[in-house]
């Protein structure tokens, strides 16, 4: 393996554990863990996941996941609805509380990647950015 691919695969592994790091420091002030904030990611983004569904995107038995929702649940976060065509199948929506905490934990991530970018050149931010959105779509692949 050539010495470029090694330090590319080790700086995308840094940011990512560094974004990940300053996301769960963020989570600590607004009383959710990780796993929920993942929970409720898959929740908003996909929608009308059932918790089976939910549990086979986050690799958790369907068990960890009940136990998750029902914090969530207690918490607000999010209900579980009868599906309208189905009423043996549970799906899982977000409230408004849920909506509202993902916003704002997301906009103070999206803050601290801003901090980092101030001390960038336009052109070097211009860069990454074209850069990520190619390697993006062959992960995607």
């Amino acid at each position: 393996m050539d010495e470029r691919t090694v330090r590319i695969e080790e700086n995308l592994r840094r940011v990512c554990y560094k974004i990940k790091k300053k996301g769960r420091e963020i989570l600590n002030d607004v009383d959710i863990t990780p796993p929920q904030f993942e929970a409720l990611q898959y929740l908003i983004y996909e929608q009308n996941l059932t918790i089976g569904e939910l549990s086979s995107k986050m690799y958790l038995a369907c068990s960890t996941v009940t136990d998750l929702l029902d914090r969530m649940e207690r918490n607000e976060l999010v209900k579980r609805v009868k599906d309208e065509n189905d009423r043996r199948i549970v799906r899982i929506a977000v409230l408004d509380k849920g909506h509202n905490l993902l916003k704002s934990v997301m906009e103070t991530r999206r803050e601290y990647v801003a901090e980092i970018m101030a001390e960038l050149s336009e052109e070097t931010i211009n860069g990454i950015d074209e850069s990520f959105r190619i390697f993006n779509e062959k992960v995607e692949l």
